[in-house]
């Protein structure tokens, strides 16, 4: 005769010693220091400092982060001189650039003014408009007296 089957392993009266047994614990670290002006905020002034900043609002006056990499998201509009060493464009940005690294402006990003840098990239459906400076890497070296040749080119779009 079949007898039902006894899951009394499945079932436990007594509460287990240890209920983290096998939750391990989990240590939480910020992944990058970084600030975010958001969508709403408008700023007008001056903004330094050498943490990596997004911005996705509105700024108005002069970005000094000469260490940081400076993000100008898909809603940021930015109305001032940057200067940063690495600069990612995808919202609109009017005023001179200065970076000490690289400019990449994507293809929903628009810029209006001059740009001086060693390396850039422009994406194809970007908008330029300003002349560009794309200097030779420093080197890493002693210093020599010679300045640092550089590459003029105008963009226009």
């Amino acid at each position: 005769m079949l007898q039902s089957s006894d899951n009394s392993f499945l079932r436990s009266n007594t509460p287990a010693s240890n209920p983290n047994a096998f939750n391990q614990v989990k240590t939480v670290t910020a992944p990058v220091d970084q600030a975010t002006i958001g969508k709403t905020l408008v700023i007008k002034g001056e903004i330094t400092g050498s943490e990596a900043l997004y911005i996705d609002g509105r700024v108005e006056g002069k970005i000094v982060m000469p260490e940081s990499r400076v993000t100008i998201g898909r809603n940021g509009k930015v109305d001032a001189s940057i200067q940063a060493r690495e600069l990612v464009v995808m919202g609109k940005v009017n005023g001179n650039i200065q970076c000490s690294d690289r400019v990449d402006i994507r293809a929903e990003g628009a810029v209006a003014g001059d740009i001086s840098t060693v390396r850039i990239t422009v994406e194809d459906g970007a908008a330029l408009k300003g002349g560009i400076q794309v200097l030779a890497e420093p080197q890493k070296g002693p210093k020599s007296a010679e300045q640092p040749k550089a590459l003029a080119a105008t963009a226009s779009a």
